[in-house]
């Protein structure tokens, strides 16, 4: 794949990863110079999910933590998606920061998340793969700002029920994060998006994983077990919701923030990964200057 050009501008460079459906590749816009996420596929059943997933992030354009779509068609057999490029996800970074995360970086992620899923609720889907590989970083100045990406699987929902508009694409599949609904292969509503993010923030707070196969045989107190109550609240208060309702969005924000602020911690944008960015290279910098003294 190399090299190849797509739309006669966004040329393709080297693969980085894949996505919910089709592969993910670096590549060069030759008109900007700017750098650039291509995903690509030609398998029918992708092809549907993509074209729905472009459509998608066409609804979200302009919104905080939405990536640009750039452009999106054909070339040659592959349909094909081209965004700009972000940076690592909350998983590289968590591996990054040796697998735990400091409590005030939790509740840092848990603000900028559940405003992101709100902004997509808002829009009228459920994104319905919340996990720390679809939140990334941006770059540059939007460095500490969280993006939501993977929207192949996403659903529309009626805002009269707050069920999901199902259709012919595939159904996600189970994962460490999924619902109990998931799980049990029901269709998904807001309520579940906010469920899979209580299960990454209570990863990234533990280290680890605080349950073994199916959550609904894990009380919630096990699951939050060693962490503050704002944590059992918000898992708590999910569980209480049908899927028809609508959360109350504003009431999870407070929990968290109102924990943030007893435990007196700024709003001073500074992370784990970014401090312990800022000591290596404070320490690579005192090292060249020692090295120029001998």
């Amino acid at each position: 794949m190399k090299d190849i050009l797509i739309n006669d501008r966004y040329r393709v460079d080297y693969k980085i990863g894949e996505g919910g459906f089709g592969l993910v590749y670096a590549g060069t816009d030759t008109t900007t110079d700017e750098e650039v996420a291509i995903k690509l596929t030609h398998e029918s059943g992708e092809v549907e999910a993509l074209e729905y997933e472009a459509s998608t992030y066409a609804s979200l354009s302009g919104s905080v933590g939405i990536p640009r779509m750039l452009w999106y068609g054909n070339e040659c057999e592959f349909q094909v998606l081209v965004q700009e490029l972000l940076g690592p996800t909350l998983e590289d970074v968590f591996n990054y920061c040796y697998r735990r995360f400091s409590l005030k970086t939790v509740l840092l992620i848990a603000d900028q998340c559940i405003r992101r899923i709100k902004c997509i609720h808002d829009k009228g889907y459920v994104h319905c793969d919340i996990k720390p590989n679809n939140l990334l970083l941006g770059v540059g100045r939007s460095g500490n700002v969280i993006y939501t990406i993977d929207f192949g699987i996403a659903m529309d929902f009626e805002e009269s029920d707050g069920r999901v508009i199902r259709d012919d694409r595939p159904l996600g599949k189970a994962t460490q994060y999924a619902t109990i609904n998931n799980h049990k292969w029901l269709d998904q509503s807001r309520v579940d998006d906010l469920e899979s993010l209580g299960y990454v923030l209570l990863y990234f707070a533990h280290g680890s994983l605080p349950w073994h196969g199916l959550k609904t045989n894990t009380p919630v107190n096990d699951l939050c077990k060693g962490l503050p109550e704002a944590f059992a609240q918000y898992m708590s208060y999910l569980r209480c919701l049908q899927p028809a309702d609508k959360p109350n969005y504003a009431y999870l924000l407070k929990l968290f923030k109102t924990l943030f602020v007893a435990r007196g911690f700024k709003y001073d944008n500074v992370y784990d990964w970014t401090e312990k960015r800022f000591y290596e290279l404070q320490n690579c910098s005192k090292a060249t200057r020692q090295r120029r003294n001998m």
